[in-house]
């Protein structure tokens, strides 16, 4: 019996020690988003986290909402800088979070300026 409790826990161990490395490192999706950066905030209370908003619409009824790992400050100072203008940005997409990463599952990884399709010339 006591050999069967020690497999059978070893084998729980591994089972969230591999889910949770899944979790990590595995990526859903990535990909390219642009419209006009609405919002970029650090927000929470136990964990804080970067989080922002793309409006992709001329009424802003399509938004794009993002999280920005700490670890990407570079993106979170262009974030910053960009607030209000019309950008691209990267991303990519995982299948879960964790409350210490951001409140969505879209994580930024690189945005520049672009020209509005929108401008009148």
């Amino acid at each position: 019996m006591r050999k069967f409790l020690m497999i059978t826990t070893v084998i729980v161990v591994l089972s969230i020690v591999g889910y949770f490395t899944f979790l990590y490192n595995a990526t859903y999706s990535e990909g390219v988003r642009s419209g006009e950066l609405i919002k970029v905030s650090n927000k929470g209370v136990a964990f804080k986290t970067w989080e922002g908003e793309i409006s992709q619409g001329i009424s802003g009824a399509q938004i794009f909402s993002f999280s920005v790992l700490d670890s990407e400050k570079k993106v979170i100072a262009d974030l910053q800088e960009f607030e209000g203008q019309y950008v691209q940005v990267n991303y990519v997409e995982r299948y879960r979070t964790f409350p210490w990463w951001g409140d969505t599952r879209y994580f930024i990884t690189e945005v520049k300026k672009v020209n509005s399709p929108f401008k009148i010339k």
